[in-house]
């Protein structure tokens, strides 16, 4: 269960996502250098294929995968993925890629979001997709993807091998079903010309608990002026728990009260929130907003903002990754590391037993969130002054967490 949108920023496209996972489960940003290592072979999470060498990326992943929940590569692309429903019988297929598999190569082999799509095609064509890609329930999917650049986004559904692609330039959300028709630009042979891709829906999975996310994130994007979302928005956005985005008006330093989490969700869909709380089951596990900026590839800088854990009981904390014409890289060290996520873990499990407590919570987080985010806009474009300006926050929110936790 996910959540992923995109559409165009004042300085390019922004991109985020939230990643839905099974509760404990831990899923940290490991930053990736470049890999020069075309020719040899390279093992993904089941398979053995054929490398091609890698662009530096910052992947959000679960740590006993080896490919990434969402990310961001040198060149501005961005991809996350999510589980969907389909004809096709994941459970009883080889194992594959699985759609984790996908994003990493997506981001490791494309300098655009359309090259992207045309690697993640062809490694469908080539390797097709199964395998357990839920540990912790045994589970296998198939997966769909919002991939964007600066200046473009796709839509990929998939069923199986089977897939096809279509370009949303505007800005697009996605959620846990199938969305596209007949508006593909591309798809695979078996689909047919002029086919309606979703034919390949699961007819008899009641996607209500999918609907109204995406019919949340549908009036987010509609309600954004036009080339003028924020990430700010945006993360208020993703810690929606049914009411709408927190904060009047939608930037740091003006937040309202924080609703809990619902106490409860129903096959009606209730308490199905973009900010997922289905106690014991699935919840969201990471979260990560990109803004990709149109002159990249002359040195502009990559934003990327990541929260450990739900995002309503974390702080997104900023980080600046690898561009292929950029400066040096800074990332704070403690997303790469296991005590981050659990401090945000710990609190996410307080907030869920006392609802209530959520309002407490925030008062701690949300002026350390709006520091670390004002200094790294303060910094942005002296990349001379990342490290010693944000040496200190991964640590900051770290012990605001901590102040948090029970």
């Amino acid at each position: 269960m996910c959540d992923t949108l995109c559409a165009p920023g004042p300085s390019g496209m922004v991109f985020a996502k939230n990643s839905d996972r099974p509760p404990g489960e831990v899923q940290v940003a490991w930053p990736f250098a470049r890999r020069a290592s075309a020719g040899c072979t390279l093992r993904t999470q089941y398979l053995t294929i054929g490398d091609t060498g890698a662009h530096a990326a910052l992947l959000s992943c679960p740590t006993w995968t080896w490919g990434a929940e969402h990310g961001v590569n040198e060149h501005g692309v961005a991809i996350g993925n999510e589980r969907v429903g389909t004809t096709h019988d994941a459970d009883a297929a080889k194992p594959a890629l699985i759609g984790m598999d996908l994003v990493r190569l997506g981001l490791e082999r494309a300098r655009s979001a359309a090259e992207a799509v045309d690697v993640m095609a062809g490694l469908l064509d080539e390797c097709g997709q199964g395998g357990i890609a839920d540990a912790a329930h045994e589970a296998a999917y198939d997966s769909s993807f919002l991939v964007a650049d600066h200046t473009e986004a796709f839509v990929v559904d998939t069923a199986g091998a089977d897939y096809a692609a279509a370009p949303f330039p505007g800005g697009v959300a996605i959620s846990n079903r199938l969305t596209l028709t007949t508006e593909w630009t591309r798809a695979s042979a078996t689909v047919g010309p002029n086919g309606d891709f979703s034919r390949f829906r699961d007819r008899g999975e009641d996607t209500r608990y999918a609907d109204v996310r995406l019919a949340a994130s549908r009036r987010f994007l509609r309600s954004a002026p036009t080339g003028g979302l924020t990430a700010a928005a945006t993360a208020a956005h993703l810690r929606d728990h049914g009411t709408g985005p927190w904060g009047e008006p939608l930037d740091p330093g003006g937040h309202r009260d924080a609703p809990p989490p619902p106490s409860r969700a129903g096959a009606d869909g209730d308490g199905w929130s973009v900010c997922l709380h289905v106690r014991d089951f699935v919840v969201t596990t990471a979260s990560m907003i990109a803004e990709l900026p149109r002159d990249v590839a002359d040195g502009a800088p990559v934003r990327v903002y990541m929260a450990p854990g739900s995002p309503c009981a974390a702080v997104y904390v900023p980080a600046f990754p690898r561009t292929a014409a950029g400066p040096s890289p800074f990332v704070p060290h403690e997303l790469s590391g296991e005590a981050l996520w659990r401090a945000a873990e710990a609190v996410r499990v307080r907030v869920e037993r006392e609802p209530d407590a959520l309002a407490e919570v925030r008062a701690v987080l949300q002026p350390v969130e709006d520091e670390l985010w004002a200094e790294a806009g303060d910094v942005a474009e002296r990349p001379d002054r990342w490290a010693a300006v944000g040496e200190s926050w991964g640590a900051r929110a770290m012990d605001a967490l901590f102040a948090c936790a029970p």
